[in-house]
């Protein structure tokens, strides 16, 4: 195998181009999705958190026709739940499922059995799965995350780093723990999420002056997991979703008026992981 055969692929999140920016003029279906692949955009993820089936499917003529593959992202309330959301991807098309698992048992040993019934669920049906990274889920919090690893090894995971930055309040310079911590992560995940926190903010504005540190952690840490996949995959497609989310995930000012243009810092985003991309092909 070459180089060749491995590509990277940017997706957006139809949550996040509803609305795309501070005007807070939301698009109609077609108008999103030609602007979504006239920038470069690949594919595009539906939310059933933020929307549901009904709008999936209303979208989804849109997004054939604009050449943008869906990405489902679930979050199944009951372990049975999920069975539907898998059925829905493989007619879709979707690369995988990615799931933020609405089922949270408060002690590690309940959640082993929930995330082997998803694992299994995903493999009868052919249709793979990947678990967010994520708050308010069964991956909530980093250290029960981590144990879940080791207890199931075919637990897959998709790194949107943003939240475990949230939950554990990280502090900056990040203690060689927490790195370590976080590199366990990356090793155990096969694709990517752009957006860059701080320990107190979700979501920070990416021009900021005062945001660059954190803007620095998160270029490093995309840089170690798009190596990370590209040592252990030898060809595919590796995925990165840049979701910068609405108010309330943006930060707004009194009047409710967002503080950046979260379309233009995506595409920054975007611009930034593709450089790193590239210089690792010319090595």
């Amino acid at each position: 195998m070459t180089a060749a055969t491995r590509h990277l692929k940017f997706y957006t999140s139809l949550w996040a181009m509803m609305p795309h920016d501070q005007s807070g003029v939301i698009l109609p279906f077609d108008e999103i999705c030609e602007m979504v692949a006239s920038a470069g955009y690949d594919g595009m993820a539906i939310d059933l958190g933020a929307g549901d089936v009904e709008q999936a499917h209303a979208i989804r003529p849109h997004m054939e026709r604009c050449g943008l593959t869906p990405l489902i992202v679930a979050f199944p309330k009951t372990i049975d739940s999920l069975h539907d959301n898998l059925l829905m991807a493989k007619d879709f098309g979707a690369p995988f499922v990615d799931v933020i698992g609405q089922v949270m048992p408060l002690s590690v040993d309940g959640m082993i059995p929930v995330i082997r019934k998803w694992v299994e669920m995903s493999e009868k049906l052919d249709m793979p799965i990947q678990f967010e990274t994520h708050r308010n889920c069964i991956t909530n919090d980093l250290y029960a995350t981590l144990c879940l690893l080791d207890a199931v090894p075919e637990m897959r995971l998709c790194a949107d780093l943003s939240h475990f930055v949230v939950d554990r309040e990280f502090k900056l310079p990040l203690a060689d723990r927490d790195a370590g911590m976080i590199h366990r992560i990356i090793e155990r995940s096969d694709s990517f999420q752009g957006r860059v926190a701080s320990r107190q903010q979700i979501q920070l504005q990416l021009d900021f002056p005062q945001h660059q540190k954190w803007v620095e952690l998160f270029k490093k840490w995309w840089r170690d997991g798009l190596i990370s996949w590209r040592q252990r995959n030898p060809y595919g497609n590796c995925i990165f979703l840049c979701e910068l989310g609405p108010p309330e995930y943006a930060m707004t000012d009194a009047t409710g008026q967002e503080l950046s243009n979260r379309w233009e810092e995506a595409l920054k985003i975007k611009s930034w992981v593709t450089e790193i991309w590239s210089d690792l092909e010319r090595r």
